[in-house]
Protein backbone atom coordinates (compact mmCIF):
# COMPACT_ATOMS: atom_id res chain seq x y z
CA UNK A 1 0.00 0.00 0.00
CA UNK A 2 1.40 3.39 -0.98
CA UNK A 3 0.97 6.53 1.05
CA UNK A 4 1.29 8.63 -2.09
CA UNK A 5 -2.48 8.86 -2.30
CA UNK A 6 -2.89 9.92 1.33
CA UNK A 7 -0.50 12.78 2.16
CA UNK A 8 1.64 15.05 0.00
CA UNK A 9 4.92 16.38 1.27
CA UNK A 10 6.23 19.75 0.15
CA UNK A 11 8.79 19.43 -2.62
CA UNK A 12 11.00 22.16 -1.21
CA UNK A 13 12.95 21.95 2.04
CA UNK A 14 10.50 23.46 4.56
CA UNK A 15 13.39 24.87 6.59
CA UNK A 16 14.61 26.76 3.53
CA UNK A 17 11.46 28.20 1.99
CA UNK A 18 7.71 28.33 2.61
CA UNK A 19 5.12 26.93 0.26
CA UNK A 20 2.80 29.91 0.76
CA UNK A 21 3.10 33.49 2.03
CA UNK A 22 -0.02 35.39 3.11
CA UNK A 23 0.08 39.19 3.25
CA UNK A 24 -2.58 41.09 5.18
CA UNK A 25 -2.45 44.09 2.85
CA UNK A 26 -4.92 46.12 4.94
CA UNK A 27 -7.35 45.78 7.81
CA UNK A 28 -9.85 48.07 6.13
CA UNK A 29 -13.07 46.22 5.31
CA UNK A 30 -16.77 47.20 5.15
CA UNK A 31 -17.93 43.89 6.65
CA UNK A 32 -18.44 42.98 10.32
CA UNK A 33 -17.79 39.24 10.30
CA UNK A 34 -18.43 37.48 13.59
CA UNK A 35 -15.17 35.48 13.43
CA UNK A 36 -12.80 38.14 12.07
CA UNK A 37 -9.19 37.50 13.11
CA UNK A 38 -8.14 40.96 11.95
CA UNK A 39 -10.98 42.75 13.79
CA UNK A 40 -11.32 44.73 10.58
CA UNK A 41 -12.07 48.47 10.62
CA UNK A 42 -13.61 50.86 8.08
CA UNK A 43 -10.46 52.86 7.28
CA UNK A 44 -6.91 51.98 6.27
CA UNK A 45 -4.09 52.23 8.81
CA UNK A 46 -1.46 54.86 7.91
CA UNK A 47 1.18 52.40 9.17
CA UNK A 48 0.32 49.86 6.43
CA UNK A 49 3.09 48.85 4.06
CA UNK A 50 2.89 51.41 1.24
CA UNK A 51 3.36 50.60 -2.43
CA UNK A 52 7.15 50.77 -2.25
CA UNK A 53 7.33 48.60 0.87
CA UNK A 54 4.86 46.13 -0.65
CA UNK A 55 7.02 45.80 -3.76
CA UNK A 56 10.03 45.26 -1.53
CA UNK A 57 8.10 42.47 0.20
CA UNK A 58 7.45 40.85 -3.18
CA UNK A 59 11.19 41.08 -3.87
CA UNK A 60 11.83 39.35 -0.54
CA UNK A 61 9.43 36.54 -1.50
CA UNK A 62 11.17 36.17 -4.87
CA UNK A 63 14.50 35.92 -3.00
CA UNK A 64 13.49 32.46 -1.73
CA UNK A 65 14.28 31.28 -5.26
CA UNK A 66 12.30 29.70 -8.04
CA UNK A 67 9.68 28.50 -7.95
CA UNK A 68 8.83 31.26 -5.51
CA UNK A 69 6.25 30.66 -2.78
CA UNK A 70 2.65 31.40 -3.67
CA UNK A 71 1.82 34.92 -2.46
CA UNK A 72 -1.73 35.70 -1.34
CA UNK A 73 -2.91 39.29 -0.92
CA UNK A 74 -5.64 39.30 1.68
CA UNK A 75 -7.03 41.61 4.35
CA UNK A 76 -9.38 43.10 5.51
CA UNK A 77 -10.38 43.72 1.94
CA UNK A 78 -7.44 44.12 -0.48
CA UNK A 79 -9.77 45.90 -2.90
CA UNK A 80 -9.52 48.86 -0.50
CA UNK A 81 -5.95 49.37 -1.77
CA UNK A 82 -5.78 51.53 -4.91
CA UNK A 83 -2.40 49.98 -5.81
CA UNK A 84 -3.70 46.39 -5.94
CA UNK A 85 -3.36 45.91 -9.71
CA UNK A 86 0.06 47.59 -9.66
CA UNK A 87 1.24 45.08 -7.06
CA UNK A 88 -0.21 42.15 -9.01
CA UNK A 89 1.67 43.27 -12.12
CA UNK A 90 4.88 43.70 -10.12
CA UNK A 91 4.57 40.21 -8.67
CA UNK A 92 4.30 38.80 -12.16
CA UNK A 93 7.34 40.84 -13.20
CA UNK A 94 9.56 39.42 -10.42
CA UNK A 95 8.33 35.83 -10.84
CA UNK A 96 5.94 35.52 -7.89
CA UNK A 97 2.52 33.93 -8.39
CA UNK A 98 -0.01 36.18 -6.69
CA UNK A 99 -3.58 35.34 -5.71
CA UNK A 100 -6.20 37.69 -4.25
CA UNK A 101 -8.68 37.09 -1.44
CA UNK A 102 -11.25 39.92 -1.42
CA UNK A 103 -14.31 40.47 0.74
CA UNK A 104 -17.77 39.86 -0.66
CA UNK A 105 -18.78 43.50 -1.08
CA UNK A 106 -20.08 45.75 -3.91
CA UNK A 107 -16.42 46.32 -4.88
CA UNK A 108 -16.44 42.80 -6.33
CA UNK A 109 -17.66 43.92 -9.73
CA UNK A 110 -16.96 42.13 -13.03
CA UNK A 111 -14.89 45.15 -14.04
CA UNK A 112 -12.66 44.94 -10.95
CA UNK A 113 -12.29 41.21 -11.44
CA UNK A 114 -11.25 41.74 -15.05
CA UNK A 115 -8.66 44.25 -13.85
CA UNK A 116 -7.05 41.91 -11.32
CA UNK A 117 -7.17 39.04 -13.79
CA UNK A 118 -5.50 41.14 -16.50
CA UNK A 119 -2.89 42.35 -13.98
CA UNK A 120 -1.78 38.77 -13.37
CA UNK A 121 -3.73 37.30 -10.45
CA UNK A 122 -3.40 33.52 -10.59
CA UNK A 123 -6.49 32.87 -8.49
CA UNK A 124 -9.31 34.24 -6.41
CA UNK A 125 -10.42 33.15 -2.95
CA UNK A 126 -13.98 33.79 -1.76
CA UNK A 127 -15.81 32.98 1.46
CA UNK A 128 -19.11 31.12 1.59
CA UNK A 129 -20.32 30.39 5.11
CA UNK A 130 -23.86 29.27 4.39
CA UNK A 131 -25.94 27.88 1.53
CA UNK A 132 -28.54 30.62 2.01
CA UNK A 133 -28.45 34.38 2.33
CA UNK A 134 -29.77 34.22 5.90
CA UNK A 135 -26.95 31.94 7.07
CA UNK A 136 -24.12 33.63 5.19
CA UNK A 137 -25.14 37.27 5.65
CA UNK A 138 -25.94 36.70 9.30
CA UNK A 139 -22.39 35.44 9.84
CA UNK A 140 -20.83 38.24 7.78
CA UNK A 141 -22.78 40.98 9.51
CA UNK A 142 -23.99 42.77 6.35
CA UNK A 143 -27.03 41.97 4.17
CA UNK A 144 -26.35 41.28 0.50
CA UNK A 145 -22.93 39.65 0.91
CA UNK A 146 -24.25 36.24 -0.16
CA UNK A 147 -25.51 37.58 -3.50
CA UNK A 148 -22.37 39.63 -4.12
CA UNK A 149 -20.25 36.55 -3.45
CA UNK A 150 -22.16 34.28 -5.81
CA UNK A 151 -22.15 36.92 -8.56
CA UNK A 152 -18.41 37.48 -8.19
CA UNK A 153 -17.81 33.74 -8.16
CA UNK A 154 -19.66 33.27 -11.43
CA UNK A 155 -18.00 36.32 -12.98
CA UNK A 156 -14.52 35.09 -12.03
CA UNK A 157 -15.24 31.66 -13.44
CA UNK A 158 -16.48 33.25 -16.69
CA UNK A 159 -13.14 35.08 -16.94
CA UNK A 160 -11.31 31.76 -16.57
CA UNK A 161 -9.97 32.52 -13.10
CA UNK A 162 -9.22 29.75 -10.61
CA UNK A 163 -11.58 30.11 -7.66
CA UNK A 164 -11.19 28.72 -4.14
CA UNK A 165 -14.23 28.71 -1.85
CA UNK A 166 -13.60 28.94 1.89
CA UNK A 167 -16.12 27.94 4.55
CA UNK A 168 -15.83 28.62 8.26
CA UNK A 169 -17.10 25.54 10.09
CA UNK A 170 -19.04 26.90 13.06
CA UNK A 171 -22.24 26.36 15.01
CA UNK A 172 -24.36 28.35 12.57
CA UNK A 173 -23.61 26.10 9.59
CA UNK A 174 -22.57 22.78 11.11
CA UNK A 175 -25.58 21.03 9.59
CA UNK A 176 -25.50 23.06 6.37
CA UNK A 177 -22.15 21.79 5.09
CA UNK A 178 -23.57 19.35 2.49
CA UNK A 179 -25.68 22.14 1.01
CA UNK A 180 -22.60 24.36 0.78
CA UNK A 181 -20.73 21.56 -1.00
CA UNK A 182 -23.66 21.30 -3.42
CA UNK A 183 -23.19 24.97 -4.35
CA UNK A 184 -19.45 24.41 -4.81
CA UNK A 185 -20.17 21.48 -7.13
CA UNK A 186 -22.78 23.42 -9.10
CA UNK A 187 -20.92 26.72 -9.52
CA UNK A 188 -17.52 25.07 -9.93
CA UNK A 189 -14.34 25.76 -7.96
CA UNK A 190 -10.73 24.70 -8.04
CA UNK A 191 -10.90 23.92 -4.32
CA UNK A 192 -13.22 23.95 -1.30
CA UNK A 193 -11.53 24.70 2.02
CA UNK A 194 -13.21 23.94 5.35
CA UNK A 195 -11.74 26.28 7.96
CA UNK A 196 -11.96 25.26 11.61
CA UNK A 197 -12.27 28.31 13.80
CA UNK A 198 -9.35 29.56 15.88
CA UNK A 199 -10.37 31.56 19.00
CA UNK A 200 -8.67 34.84 18.15
CA UNK A 201 -9.99 38.31 17.29
CA UNK A 202 -13.78 38.39 17.17
CA UNK A 203 -13.74 34.60 16.91
CA UNK A 204 -13.17 34.35 20.67
CA UNK A 205 -16.89 34.88 21.22
CA UNK A 206 -18.02 31.99 19.03
CA UNK A 207 -18.68 28.58 20.56
CA UNK A 208 -16.08 25.84 20.24
CA UNK A 209 -16.83 22.54 18.54
CA UNK A 210 -16.31 19.34 20.49
CA UNK A 211 -13.51 16.98 19.40
CA UNK A 212 -16.22 14.45 18.43
CA UNK A 213 -17.96 16.97 16.17
CA UNK A 214 -14.64 17.90 14.58
CA UNK A 215 -13.90 14.23 13.90
CA UNK A 216 -17.30 13.80 12.25
CA UNK A 217 -16.80 16.85 10.04
CA UNK A 218 -13.25 15.85 9.05
CA UNK A 219 -14.52 12.48 7.90
CA UNK A 220 -17.34 14.18 5.99
CA UNK A 221 -14.76 16.42 4.26
CA UNK A 222 -12.81 13.30 3.36
CA UNK A 223 -15.95 11.73 1.88
CA UNK A 224 -16.87 14.71 -0.31
CA UNK A 225 -13.30 14.85 -1.59
CA UNK A 226 -14.53 12.55 -4.35
CA UNK A 227 -17.23 15.10 -5.25
CA UNK A 228 -15.28 18.36 -5.02
CA UNK A 229 -11.59 19.00 -4.49
CA UNK A 230 -11.51 19.54 -0.72
CA UNK A 231 -9.03 20.57 1.97
CA UNK A 232 -9.07 21.84 5.53
CA UNK A 233 -7.51 24.87 7.19
CA UNK A 234 -6.41 24.87 10.85
CA UNK A 235 -7.48 21.24 11.08
CA UNK A 236 -4.16 19.53 10.57
CA UNK A 237 -5.52 16.28 11.99
CA UNK A 238 -7.29 15.91 8.63
CA UNK A 239 -3.99 14.38 7.51
CA UNK A 240 -4.38 11.77 10.24
CA UNK A 241 -7.92 11.06 9.04
CA UNK A 242 -6.70 10.66 5.45
CA UNK A 243 -4.13 8.08 6.54
CA UNK A 244 -6.61 6.25 8.75
CA UNK A 245 -9.29 6.12 6.07
CA UNK A 246 -6.87 4.80 3.45
CA UNK A 247 -5.66 2.02 5.74
CA UNK A 248 -9.18 1.08 6.85
CA UNK A 249 -10.43 0.98 3.25
CA UNK A 250 -7.57 -1.30 2.25
CA UNK A 251 -8.30 -3.57 5.21
CA UNK A 252 -12.03 -3.63 4.43
CA UNK A 253 -12.90 -2.24 7.87
CA UNK A 254 -15.95 -0.11 8.63
CA UNK A 255 -14.52 3.35 9.27
CA UNK A 256 -17.58 4.48 11.24
CA UNK A 257 -17.08 1.75 13.83
CA UNK A 258 -13.28 1.81 13.77
CA UNK A 259 -13.10 5.58 14.30
CA UNK A 260 -16.10 5.87 16.60
CA UNK A 261 -17.88 8.43 14.43
CA UNK A 262 -21.04 9.98 15.82
CA UNK A 263 -24.55 11.04 14.76
CA UNK A 264 -23.37 14.28 13.14
CA UNK A 265 -21.31 12.30 10.63
CA UNK A 266 -24.31 10.12 9.77
CA UNK A 267 -26.50 13.20 9.36
CA UNK A 268 -24.01 14.90 7.06
CA UNK A 269 -23.53 11.76 5.01
CA UNK A 270 -27.30 11.20 4.68
CA UNK A 271 -27.87 14.79 3.58
CA UNK A 272 -25.07 14.50 1.02
CA UNK A 273 -26.77 11.40 -0.38
CA UNK A 274 -30.13 13.25 -0.55
CA UNK A 275 -28.44 16.00 -2.58
CA UNK A 276 -26.87 13.45 -4.92
CA UNK A 277 -23.34 14.45 -3.99
CA UNK A 278 -22.26 10.83 -3.81
CA UNK A 279 -23.11 10.38 -7.50
CA UNK A 280 -20.82 13.19 -8.70
CA UNK A 281 -17.62 11.27 -8.13
CA UNK A 282 -14.22 12.61 -9.18
CA UNK A 283 -11.58 10.17 -10.39
CA UNK A 284 -9.07 11.03 -7.71
CA UNK A 285 -9.12 12.54 -4.22
CA UNK A 286 -6.88 15.55 -3.55
CA UNK A 287 -4.38 14.45 -0.87
CA UNK A 288 -3.85 17.02 1.90
CA UNK A 289 -0.56 18.88 1.81
CA UNK A 290 1.72 18.65 4.86
CA UNK A 291 1.94 22.33 5.87
CA UNK A 292 1.68 23.96 9.29
CA UNK A 293 2.39 27.29 11.00
CA UNK A 294 6.01 28.21 10.34
CA UNK A 295 6.50 24.94 8.42
CA UNK A 296 5.81 25.92 4.84
CA UNK A 297 3.56 28.77 5.88
CA UNK A 298 4.22 32.41 6.82
CA UNK A 299 1.98 35.42 7.42
CA UNK A 300 2.87 39.11 7.08
CA UNK A 301 0.72 41.66 8.90
CA UNK A 302 -0.42 44.96 7.37
CA UNK A 303 2.45 46.70 9.19
CA UNK A 304 5.09 44.15 8.15
CA UNK A 305 5.33 41.94 11.24
CA UNK A 306 6.07 38.29 10.42
CA UNK A 307 4.00 35.54 12.06
CA UNK A 308 3.94 31.75 11.61
CA UNK A 309 0.18 32.13 10.97
CA UNK A 310 -2.32 34.95 10.98
CA UNK A 311 -4.03 33.14 13.84
CA UNK A 312 -0.82 32.82 15.87
CA UNK A 313 -0.11 36.39 17.04
CA UNK A 314 3.52 35.85 17.96
CA UNK A 315 5.95 38.00 15.97
CA UNK A 316 9.37 36.92 14.72
CA UNK A 317 10.53 40.18 13.17
CA UNK A 318 9.48 42.80 10.64
CA UNK A 319 10.15 42.84 6.90
CA UNK A 320 10.96 46.55 7.07
CA UNK A 321 14.02 45.69 9.16
CA UNK A 322 14.96 42.04 8.46
CA UNK A 323 14.64 40.08 5.19
CA UNK A 324 11.77 37.61 5.17
CA UNK A 325 14.16 34.86 4.09
CA UNK A 326 16.23 35.37 7.25
CA UNK A 327 13.21 35.50 9.56
CA UNK A 328 11.69 32.35 8.11
CA UNK A 329 14.91 30.34 8.06
CA UNK A 330 16.60 31.39 11.30
CA UNK A 331 14.20 32.98 13.81
CA UNK A 332 13.83 31.06 17.05
CA UNK A 333 10.02 30.98 16.79
CA UNK A 334 9.98 29.48 13.30
CA UNK A 335 12.75 26.96 13.89
CA UNK A 336 11.11 25.71 17.08
CA UNK A 337 7.73 25.32 15.42
CA UNK A 338 9.36 23.13 12.78
CA UNK A 339 10.55 20.70 15.48
CA UNK A 340 7.80 18.14 16.28
CA UNK A 341 9.73 16.99 19.35
CA UNK A 342 8.78 20.25 21.07
CA UNK A 343 5.08 19.38 21.02
CA UNK A 344 3.47 18.70 24.38
CA UNK A 345 0.54 16.67 25.69
CA UNK A 346 -1.11 14.16 23.41
CA UNK A 347 0.40 15.82 20.32
CA UNK A 348 3.91 15.14 21.64
CA UNK A 349 3.07 11.47 22.24
CA UNK A 350 1.11 10.95 19.00
CA UNK A 351 2.36 8.67 16.25
CA UNK A 352 0.91 11.13 13.71
CA UNK A 353 2.77 14.16 15.07
CA UNK A 354 5.20 14.47 12.15
CA UNK A 355 2.45 14.57 9.52
CA UNK A 356 -0.10 16.43 11.64
CA UNK A 357 1.29 18.47 14.49
CA UNK A 358 -2.11 19.91 15.39
CA UNK A 359 -3.12 23.54 15.07
CA UNK A 360 -0.41 25.55 16.77
CA UNK A 361 -2.67 28.58 16.44
CA UNK A 362 -5.59 26.95 18.26
CA UNK A 363 -3.27 25.55 20.92
CA UNK A 364 -1.99 29.07 21.57
CA UNK A 365 -5.47 30.62 21.40
CA UNK A 366 -6.86 28.22 24.00
CA UNK A 367 -3.87 27.68 26.31
CA UNK A 368 -1.38 30.47 25.58
CA UNK A 369 1.22 27.81 24.66
CA UNK A 370 1.88 27.29 20.92
CA UNK A 371 3.34 23.83 21.65
CA UNK A 372 0.40 22.53 23.68
CA UNK A 373 -1.79 19.67 22.43
CA UNK A 374 -4.48 20.38 19.83
CA UNK A 375 -7.64 21.28 21.83
CA UNK A 376 -10.05 20.14 19.10
CA UNK A 377 -8.58 16.68 18.61
CA UNK A 378 -9.82 13.74 20.66
CA UNK A 379 -7.49 11.09 19.25
CA UNK A 380 -5.76 8.95 21.87
CA UNK A 381 -2.18 8.23 20.76
CA UNK A 382 -1.66 4.57 19.86
CA UNK A 383 -5.38 3.74 19.69
CA UNK A 384 -5.61 3.26 15.92
CA UNK A 385 -5.93 -0.52 15.35
CA UNK A 386 -3.57 -0.85 12.34
CA UNK A 387 -0.30 0.36 13.80
CA UNK A 388 1.94 -1.84 11.64
CA UNK A 389 0.34 -0.64 8.42
CA UNK A 390 0.51 2.93 9.66
CA UNK A 391 4.18 2.62 10.56
CA UNK A 392 4.90 1.31 7.07
CA UNK A 393 3.14 4.30 5.52
CA UNK A 394 4.85 6.82 7.78
CA UNK A 395 8.29 5.31 7.25
CA UNK A 396 7.69 5.59 3.51
CA UNK A 397 6.98 9.30 3.87
CA UNK A 398 3.28 9.07 3.00
CA UNK A 399 4.01 11.61 0.33
CA UNK A 400 3.69 11.99 -3.38
CA UNK A 401 1.64 13.99 -5.79
CA UNK A 402 2.38 17.50 -6.94
CA UNK A 403 2.83 20.08 -4.21
CA UNK A 404 3.10 22.94 -6.67
CA UNK A 405 -0.63 23.37 -7.30
CA UNK A 406 -1.89 26.91 -7.22
CA UNK A 407 -4.04 27.12 -4.12
CA UNK A 408 -5.53 30.57 -4.15
CA UNK A 409 -5.02 30.92 -0.42
CA UNK A 410 -7.53 32.62 1.76
CA UNK A 411 -8.74 35.62 3.65
CA UNK A 412 -6.78 36.48 6.77
CA UNK A 413 -9.90 36.56 8.91
CA UNK A 414 -10.83 33.11 7.86
CA UNK A 415 -8.73 30.73 5.88
CA UNK A 416 -5.13 31.41 5.44
CA UNK A 417 -3.58 28.09 6.20
CA UNK A 418 -3.20 25.06 4.02
CA UNK A 419 -3.46 21.60 5.42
Amino acid sequence: MSGARAIRRQHQNVADRPFIVIWESTRACPLACLHCRAEAVPNRDPQELDTSAAKDLLDQVAAFGQPAPIFVITGGDPFQRPDLTELLAYGKEVGVRVAVSPSGTPTLTPERLREVHAAGAVGLSLSLDGSTADLHDGFRGVPGVYRWTLDAWDAARALGMKVQINTTVARHNLHDLPDIVRLVAEHGAMLWSAFFLVPTGRGRTLGALTPGEVEDVLNFVYDVGLTVSAKTTEAHHFRRVALQRQILATAGDDHVAALGLGPLYQELRDRAAELGLDTRARRVRRPPLDVNAGRGFVFISHTGTVHPSGFLPLGAGNVRETPLTEIYRTSELFTRLRNPDRLGGRCGACEFRRVCGGSRSRAYGVTGDPYAEEPWCGYVPGSFPHQEELAALLSGGADGGNASHQDSGARSNQHQGVA
